[in-house]
């Protein structure tokens, strides 16, 4: 269990929250590329607390800067966007890319009032279909080249699931909580099979689960009484790599998600998509919302996503770790949240945290992709699938 503080200090994410400042350090995910037009130039983005506009000016630049306009408050989603940014539909106030307030169409000519004003923005960078925004001090550290997103044996797609409800910590204490895999998912790893004793799944499978730190996050390893042994980690601090990927958590708040998925699927001739922007699909709703005839959430329970989102959000907006009782099996939530605090505390002092890279031109991060597909393959099929619970 833990204090109310202790929970606060690893679960909310805006200004100033110690998770928050954390998670800041890092580039983050926060639209599909395809989704900005030149006939919907803008997009409303909430990430980490802030409510912010991604927008596309017509010379192809995209800039991501506070909704509220600096003037009066007005949103900037739906400013006029013009050669050098976007402009304020209220009185025109124009921004460009980085913040800058060009002009103040109602003051005098000769003003230079607009040179005192300056809008929040943050650096935008377009990679694998999508925007990514960094949020943290400067100078921005490079995106990571994780052999998932970068490897030229794979083709891959990108997918996003439906808002979250729930903490963004909770989905990221699933991804050290391998043994849920054979009991929540049971009806589907089984693949036809009874287990013994439904209430246990399929736990008797397993020989061990271990886990250890690797310098990008923690390898969680599942070794299986017919000699098969499952490694595959946590990216610190948001990102599941999946059998065939990752899932990277953005925090839109302290109570909701977006989870946008990048899978790395193998080529039989070995040659993948090299720098072609991977196609993007969209998740079908995970449960139905409330409505007058039923005032309750109905969670689907036909997919493995599905299963896990239910999981996590009937925990709560924020769980409540306070009335928890961990167990032997719980070793990789308790090093998750050991590993949270060690980083804040370095974040606190000024220094990077795990897994930043300054270096634009680091090799390919070897996050065990290779070893998880062989696997996926010798599982066969829909049960290969399930091997990155």
């Amino acid at each position: 269990m833990l204090a109310r503080g202790e929970n606060e200090l690893l679960t909310r994410v805006g200004p100033g929250a110690p998770a928050g400042e954390l998670l800041r350090r890092y580039w983050l995910p926060v639209a599909i590329a395809k989704e900005l037009t030149d006939e919907n130039p803008t997009k409303f983005v909430r990430v980490l607390c802030e409510d912010l506009v991604l927008f596309k000016d017509k010379r192809g630049r995209v800039g991501l800067i506070a909704d509220h306009c600096s003037h009066r408050g007005a949103s900037l989603l739906y400013g006029r966007v013009e050669e050098r940014g976007i402009a304020c539909a209220y009185h025109g106030w124009l921004y460009d890319t980085e913040g800058n307030c060009l002009e103040c169409p109602a003051e005098p000519a000769e003003s230079k009032f607009h040179l005192t004003v300056k809008q929040k923005a943050y650096p935008v960078q377009k990679f694998l279909s999508m925007y990514w925004a960094y949020m943290g001090p400067e100078p921005a550290p490079a995106i990571p080249k994780y052999d998932a997103w970068v490897s030229k044996e794979a083709k891959r797609r990108i997918t996003v699931e439906h808002r979250l409800d729930c903490n963004w910590f909770q989905a990221m204490e699933n991804s050290v909580d391998p043994a849920h895999l054979q009991i929540l998912h049971q009806t589907l790893i089984g693949r036809g099979r009874t287990p013994p004793n439904p209430a246990r799944g399929f736990t008797d499978d397993v020989a061990k689960f271990e886990f250890y730190e690797v310098p990008y996050g923690i390898m969680k390893k599942r070794t299986y009484k017919n000699g098969l042994v499952d490694e595959h980690p946590l990216v610190f601090p948001n990102i599941l790599r999946q059998y065939d990927g990752t899932e990277i958590r953005v925090p839109i708040d302290d109570t909701h998600t977006w989870i946008y998925g990048v899978h790395a699927e193998p080529c039989d001739d070995g040659i993948g998509d090299g720098d072609e922007e991977p196609p993007v699909e969209y998740a079908e709703p995970y449960k139905d919302p409330p409505d007058a005839l039923h005032p309750f959430t109905r969670f689907r329970m036909d997919k493995v996503p599905m299963q896990d989102h239910m999981s996590w959000e009937t925990q709560g907006p924020v769980a409540d770790r306070e009335q928890e009782r961990l167990a032997t099996s719980d070793r990789g939530i308790v090093m998750l949240r050991e590993m949270m605090r060690r980083e804040i505390e370095k974040v606190r002092k000024g220094l990077d945290p795990l897994g930043l890279i300054r270096d634009p031109n680091h090799g390919m991060i070897d996050t065990n992709l290779k070893e998880s597909l062989e696997l996926a393959r010798k599982r066969g099929g829909g049960g290969g699938k399930l091997m990155g619970a």
